[in-house]
């Protein structure tokens, strides 16, 4: 099968092209586990981190990739879960212990770091860990539901919102641009305040129903009852601590945070940003409760992810998208 293969961690900004398209065997499913044909795969900030070290792969060299749609053509013994031939989606938890808190378990494992993603032809994976992907969509707008939709889904729920109070979303990339829609449709009369460093971005979020943007350096023109942040960086989540009225919520969703402005932290004020019982709370990963849960919810609003669609062999290019920001939506790989 062709993939796209990491074989060393690499700074993107000394290396513009980290994985190499090669043929490598075609896997087969063991007992448990469905054989799918990959016929996308959405690109997510986390695989930045994974190349740059930030939550390295288990093992080099790995095939990257956790926002998976397919068709399973194989079962392993025992598998029965998913007839052949039925659309999958594969998200970041590959397997866990299924317990209602999987994601924080010991035993938890995520596609594409601790297992081969999709970022080639063929990948397998725990029947238990592969989703039905509703009708409504297309397999390259099912591709972001799969982790952007689902960890902003479980970031959502976290805030605790309340039909009515103000959200703020800090970054409008892949994930905060479904979790908006999300928002619109389960608090309807809930203002939406968005935080982005493009013109672009922020116009695409007036565009989906936010009642304001601006810069993430920008304060809101009311406090907010919780913020989710989505970016790769610490100056906006100090910016969104101060944007919260007293008791608000923080939600950090990322898998990690880059290194090169820590010194932003050094600015935070204790009676600006923390005081006034202010919570900040970080998403660990996702459950496969979470993303069942979500899918059909997703097909009921319906959602309508935005994303721009490349090739396999260009994944280096897509994951360059992704480093530089900007653009509307989510990268997506086409692999069939």
């Amino acid at each position: 099968m062709r993939a796209m293969v990491l074989h060393e961690l690499v700074s993107l900004d000394e290396c513009d092209a980290p994985l190499v398209l090669e043929k490598l065997p075609k896997p087969a499913p063991r007992g448990g586990q469905v054989l799918v044909e990959v016929a996308c795969c959405g690109v997510c900030h986390t695989e930045l981190d994974e190349i740059e070290g930030r939550t390295p792969p288990a093992k080099l060299p790995m095939v990257l990739g956790h926002q998976v749609v397919g068709r399973v053509v194989e079962q392993g013994t025992g598998a029965t879960k998913h007839p052949i031939g039925q659309r999958v989606g594969i998200g970041w938890i590959h397997s866990s212990n299924g317990r209602k808190d999987e994601n924080l378990a010991s035993e938890f494992h995520a596609t594409g770091r601790d297992a081969p993603g999709g970022y080639a032809e063929y990948l397998t994976v725990p029947e238990d860990y592969a989703y039905p992907i509703p009708e409504v969509f297309t397999d390259a707008q099912a591709a972001p539901l799969l982790c952007a939709g689902g960890v902003g889904y479980r970031s959502l729920r976290l805030c605790k919102l309340v039909d009515g109070q103000r959200l703020g979303l800090t970054g409008f990339g892949a994930s905060a641009h479904l979790v908006l829609q999300i928002a619109r449709h389960l608090y309807p009369r809930s203002g939406i305040y968005v935080f982005a460093r493009s013109a672009e971005q922020r116009a695409f979020a007036k565009q989906l129903g936010a009642c304001w943007a601006g810069d993430t350096t920008d304060c809101a023109p009311q406090l907010l009852d919780a913020v989710i942040d989505t970016t790769p960086a610490w100056r906006p989540v100090v910016e969104a601590l101060g944007n919260l009225r007293p008791g608000g919520r923080l939600i950090v969703n990322a898998i990690r945070k880059e290194a090169g402005d820590q010194q932003a932290l050094l600015d935070l004020d204790y009676t600006q940003h923390l005081w006034m019982e202010k919570e900040i709370k970080s998403v660990a990963n996702v459950t496969h409760h979470d993303l069942a849960e979500f899918l059909p919810m997703a097909a009921d609003v319906p959602l309508k992810p935005t994303v721009e669609c490349l090739p396999l062999e260009l994944a280096n290019e897509a994951l360059l998208r992704v480093k530089r920001g900007g653009g509307r939506g989510a990268q997506v790989l086409m692999v069939k």
